[in-house]
């Protein structure tokens, strides 16, 4: 294949892209899961998190993302070809008993065990079964992330009236999420902190 005059060619694997080539969203939030997995490990304060998280989030080109991973990694660093690992997906697993337990981490929050719950079956069960804790810690951090938006919100005059209506939608997706585990296997709640690994 012949290269066109003046059309840039896209980056093969292991190659550096173009620093002018514009990045996609795909792009920018594989930079994004990068420094948010930095920060989770330690290697920057919150300030160096927000101030990175910011430039990645409002690059426009490969050359604005180039610096963040350069930072991350080295000047060795090729950006978008070092893949995240994806989230390991659990298989169903066909022991109902598996099952029941990995819906129970999602439902005892609806009969009100939000953070014992989880913590309980990531402990015990958790230990013989990777389905298990998979959905207890799920579960573990999007009840840790509720109970901090609960503490926190109160202090606002929005979050007096918001509080209500997030205690509503995470009865909906624990209930959601019980029934994922029971039939489809994995479940990833929105806008959770995902503290505990």
């Amino acid at each position: 294949m012949v290269a066109m005059a003046g059309v840039p060619t896209p980056a093969g694997p292991g190659q550096v892209p173009p620093a002018h080539l514009r990045v996609t969203h795909q792009d920018r939030e594989h930079v994004v899961e990068h420094v948010k997995t930095a920060y989770a490990e330690g290697r920057f304060d919150k300030l160096e998190f927000d101030e990175r998280l910011e430039r990645a989030m409002t690059a426009r080109t490969h050359g604005d993302l180039m610096p963040i991973m350069t930072e991350l990694y080295g000047p060795q660093a090729v950006p978008l070809v070092r893949p995240m690992p994806a989230p390991a997906r659990p298989q169903v697993p066909t022991d109902g008993a598996e099952r029941l337990g990995a819906s129970a981490a999602h439902l005892l929050a609806v009969f009100g065990f939000p953070v014992i719950g989880p913590l309980l079956l990531m402990l015990t069960a958790g230990k013989t079964s990777p389905y298990i804790r998979s959905h207890a810690v799920e579960a573990l951090n999007f009840q840790l992330t509720l109970l901090g938006a609960t503490i926190l919100l109160p202090l606002t005059f929005v979050g007096i009236v918001l509080v209500p209506v997030i205690w509503v939608a995470a009865f909906v997706l624990s209930v959601v999420a019980g029934i994922s585990a029971l039939t489809h296997g994995a479940f990833r709640y929105p806008l959770t902190l995902r503290m505990v690994k």
